[in-house]
């Protein structure tokens, strides 16, 4: 990970409002072609994580108070969402919000409003390429999409942004376990493919760890864990935490394991 990184944080706190942390001191490094996965449960910090990248955090009364992000070696901490769009960094937000009175090609076009360039035919045929049931229904609005169809469009919609570095937010929540696989799949090409850097924030462990080349374990604001994803697939305490291979019936924290410990600097 640390040949040709793309994405470096280094040491970041992140406050809500002046008053109400919610980072302590994250660091990370995301590899130029790699899919990198952001682990750990409903209040860890991955989605802030996420939008202290993008620049989503200002237009919540948030800001990176300490540490930079650096991408290509340019600091882009606390800077606009659109210059940070510009630059090649799209997120894929949770929930997968349509323009529910356009279509699903409109809803497509909108994407290349964050780049530079023409608009291309070809540009709607990678997409489609890569999600078919978007093609069947490129005429029908998009409010009527169903739960699947939404997500293949919010990430077909970054696509036609041309992303250098794609940041997704939760693509799993919601939808039923073969529409995952097929999803994690095409996100899977997508990276092997067009070269694309992806960053996945998911609760879907066991799924998310198959994707990825290299992982981060959050809790409480704060980095417990990373490694290759390989080994974190086999790491007992991520076993017993977020796949759900227990090897006692007793719950933990990550206090109670050598894995947190050896991580000095949280201490």
């Amino acid at each position: 990970m640390k040949k040709d990184i793309l994405l470096q944080i280094n040491n970041i706190s992140v406050v809500y409002s002046d008053v109400i942390q919610i980072l302590k001191g994250v660091s990370l490094a995301i590899g130029e072609k790699q899919i990198v996965s952001l682990l750990g449960s409903n209040g860890a910090g991955k989605t802030t994580t996420l939008r202290a990248i993008s620049g989503l955090l200002k237009p919540e009364n948030g800001a990176v108070t300490e540490g930079t992000i650096e991408y290509e070696g340019r600091s882009i901490q606390n800077a606009p969402p659109e210059t940070i769009t510009r630059l090649g960094i799209i997120q894929v937000l949770e929930g997968r919000p349509p323009f529910e009175h356009l279509t699903v090609e409109e809803n497509l076009r909108v994407g290349t409003a964050a780049r530079s360039g023409r608009f291309s035919k070809q540009d709607l045929d990678l997409v489609y390429h890569y999600f078919p049931p978007l093609l069947a229904r490129k005429r029908s609005l998009a409010g009527y999409c169903s739960g699947g169809e939404l997500q293949m469009l919010a990430i077909g919609r970054a696509l036609m942004a041309k992303p250098r570095l794609l940041l997704l937010d939760e693509p799993s929540l919601g939808l039923a376990p073969l529409l995952v696989k097929e999803i994690f799949e095409i996100v899977g090409r997508i990276n092997k493919e067009q070269g694309t850097t992806i960053v996945v924030v998911e609760q879907n462990a066991s799924m998310a760890l198959q994707l990825a080349h290299y992982g981060y374990v959050m809790e409480n604001g704060k980095i417990v864990m990373e490694g290759a994803a390989s080994e974190l697939r086999e790491n007992p305490d991520v076993k017993e935490f977020y796949l759900g291979i227990a090897s006692s019936g007793t719950l933990k924290t990550y206090k109670d394991v050598k894995a947190y410990k050896r991580r000095k600097r949280w201490l």
